[in-house]
């Protein structure tokens, strides 16, 4: 048992080294995170990161995160490392916290969108520890955001980036390789946190996610400002993100039951993800997520995805509370249905 238990870590290393030298000579790697799955490149190599762009249809001026081993020297990276960004460090790294600082000259403007800041971000997931340690010794950066098509639903395994991309994984495609972690244990994107201009605005929340403002807050000891207009842009901050093909709308628990039979008798189908009990639907695909946030989160991006194969008309979210403990949660869901909020009525018309 021990051999064959060492014969597959042999492997394993051997196809991240392997991810590695293909990140090290400008492809793209895919790779699992404690979040969702990463599309990865060279930071520093700005064709590299280029070809993220181009594969995902992402927006240039849309930044992407940098991901670094534990052991990285950030002022490689950022010119000024503030207090509260070590404390910050010290309380969530390795996992699911990206900080924004003031970006290095010498680190190319095609990760940050042509801005002057620069997100860095350390894994937990030992695949990607392993993969960053592997990638230029350790020294390196990995730019990745999620591993999906701009502004859909991000991928939480390995598979959800092959169907993401069928046709740029295989031999001759624009991704090298897809390293197989496991469902990502978190389940939506990092908690952004903003420290460029402590001075005058203080820390500020680009974007909430499994660390909450509360977490923040106790170890920063102010709790963190919403995002102004001058904010620094940020990844997934866009107001319509994370969405299915199929429309989501989100419904209160009480009109749940009413919406689903005003549908039926419109001769309209739905697929309902609910985190409460609602009996017998006429749902094409009905799932039911933990009624409690961190469960959820882990289940939401896959669960979306399921639904949306049903190819119903419209996707029915049970609302969730508006407490801050759900805010990571509530903020995928509310782009996830920007575009459709207009989209019951015509169906109902």
């Amino acid at each position: 048992m021990n051999e064959i238990v060492m014969q597959e870590n042999q492997q394993q290393q051997q196809v991240i080294q392997h991810a590695a030298r293909q990140l090290e000579a400008g492809m793209l790697v895919a790779f699992p995170t404690e979040t969702v799955y990463g599309l990865g490149a060279d930071a520093e190599n700005p064709d590299a990161v280029a070809r993220i762009y181009a594969a995902k249809g992402r927006p240039s001026n849309h930044p992407v995160i940098v991901h670094v081993t534990p052991e990285a020297d950030l002022s490689y990276w950022a010119t000024d490392i503030p207090p509260q960004a070590q404390q910050l460090i010290a309380a969530f790294w390795p996992g699911p916290l990206t900080l924004i600082l003031k970006r290095a000259s010498h680190i190319p403007d095609a990760v940050s969108g042509g801005q002057d800041s620069v997100g860095l971000r350390c894994p937990s997931h030992p695949v990607a520890q392993a993969l960053l340690r592997s990638f230029k010794g350790g020294k390196g950066g990995v730019a990745a955001p999620s591993a999906n098509k701009f502004g859909h639903v991000s991928p939480t395994t390995a598979q959800h980036v092959i169907d993401e991309f069928p046709d740029e994984t295989g031999v001759g495609g624009a991704i090298a390789a897809v390293l197989d972690g496991g469902q990502s244990e978190v389940g939506i994107e990092s908690t952004i946190v903003d420290l460029t201009r402590l001075a005058t605005h203080g820390p500020v929340l680009l974007r909430p996610g499994d660390i909450s403002a509360a977490q923040l807050a106790e170890v920063l000891g102010v709790m963190p400002a919403a995002p102004d207009f001058a904010a620094p842009r940020a990844s997934g901050t866009l107001d319509a993100h994370y969405a299915p093909n199929t429309p989501v709308v989100l419904v209160a628990s009480d009109a749940l039951a009413s919406t689903m039979q005003q549908l039926k008798e419109a001769g309209r189908s739905f697929a309902l993800m609910s985190h409460g009990q609602h009996g017998k639907t006429e749902a094409l695909a009905h799932l039911m997520l933990p009624a409690e946030p961190h469960g959820y989160a882990h289940d939401l991006y896959a669960d979306l995805r399921a639904l949306d194969a049903a190819h119903a008309d419209v996707i029915l979210v049970e609302a969730l509370p508006d407490d801050r403990e759900w805010q990571g949660v509530n903020d995928r869901l509310r782009r996830a249905a920007f575009d459709s909020r207009d989209v019951l009525g015509s169906l109902l018309a």
